[in-house]
């Protein structure tokens, strides 16, 4: 059932979502599994304007500098976690304005990096290195591996980062867990069991809660990052992705794959109040940072949906590429 606030939010125009297009112009980068190209999509225009080719094999996921001069995509490789394929060994470096690859860092060897989290606050970037069970610690600037982090688990895939910079939480997918991580000290402080497999990872605004998708239920798992503990399970309508919380830190939007629909978590009440349709197997979400406006890649369709946070409902499907996956923000002049 629908809180009073959100029957109120509900019934807000959409038309006064146009205005918001114009008032934050930007781009959004995003990853073409399919197509092995980054794309750009001009959000006003509500279409991809370029796209940038890869190689032979493919990143899943990417991160802007904080300026929104680069933009850093690990090349993962040709399967998915915990499958035979091969393993990439190198990230690439894109150029926004020029949109063309400038830079090239390589591993060494085949580690599939996966996950990349540019920390402004310590200008740094960590990319998980999933055959190693590592994250690695890279400069920006020089390119260069700088530190090496354990995780003490193997399918280390996805990774997110308290906003003081101090903490790291990987979603482990086999082995079903969660490390926590001190980033200052570059430890692995515990690892956390959430069930027998686990995708993508998300920290709340207040960085007091981390949530991240039980594959084997329908259902989000809640770390109190103050106990490193599961602290509640929030039931959703499909297994799903853990999604992104709003600037706000209201609500948080979970992927529910298979059910082709966003949900909306009050953390507040740890319910499910909104779910949106969206088109098939929905990725990842990403928020504009005015938090108006929110962006849900669904790469079997390869749409990129534009949901309205004001109205809860999708406003526009944008064509992008094949198996379009994750996603970064780069904010226009």
């Amino acid at each position: 059932m629908l809180t009073p606030s959100l029957r109120i939010l509900t019934f807000c125009a959409i038309a006064a979502v146009l205005p918001l297009r114009a008032a934050s112009p930007g781009f959004l980068v995003v990853a073409n599994k399919g197509d092995h190209t980054v794309g750009f999509i001009d959000t006003a225009a509500g279409k991809q304007v370029a796209a940038v080719d890869e190689g032979d094999i493919t990143g899943h996921e990417l991160a802007a500098s904080p300026d929104g001069k680069f933009i850093y995509v690990p090349i993962y490789g040709n399967a998915g976690v915990g499958q035979p394929g091969t393993d990439g060994k190198v990230m690439v470096v894109i150029d926004a304005a020029t949109r063309k690859i400038a830079g090239t860092l390589d591993f060494g060897r085949g580690i599939r990096p996966h996950c990349p989290i540019y920390d402004a606050k310590n200008n740094l970037l960590y990319v998980t290195t999933e055959l190693e069970q590592t994250i690695s610690v890279i400069d920006p600037k020089s390119l260069k591996v700088i530190g090496k982090i354990p995780t003490g688990q193997p399918e280390s895939h996805m990774l997110a980062i308290s906003h003081d910079g101090k903490r790291g939480y990987t979603a482990n997918v086999g082995p079903g867990t969660v490390s926590v991580i001190d980033l200052v000290g570059r430890r692995v402080i515990t690892v956390i069991p959430i069930s027998g497999n686990t995708q993508r990872i998300a920290v709340s605004m207040d960085d007091s809660m981390v949530f991240t998708g039980d594959q084997t239920k329908p259902r989000l798992a809640v770390i109190d990052t103050a106990t490193n503990k599961v602290k509640a399970w929030v039931p959703l309508p499909s297994a799903a992705y853990s999604g992104a919380p709003t600037p706000d830190g209201r609500f948080l939007l979970a992927p529910c794959r298979t059910a082709k629909q966003i949900a909306v978590v009050d953390l507040k009440t740890m319910m499910v109040v909104q779910t949106i349709d969206v088109p098939d197997a929905p990725q990842e979400v990403l928020i504009r940072p005015d938090g108006r406006v929110a962006y849900v890649s669904c790469d079997k369709s390869g749409k990129v949906a534009e949901i309205s946070t004001s109205s809860w409902k999708v406003t526009r499907l944008i064509d992008a590429g094949k198996l379009v996956d994750g996603m970064a923000w780069v904010a226009g002049s």
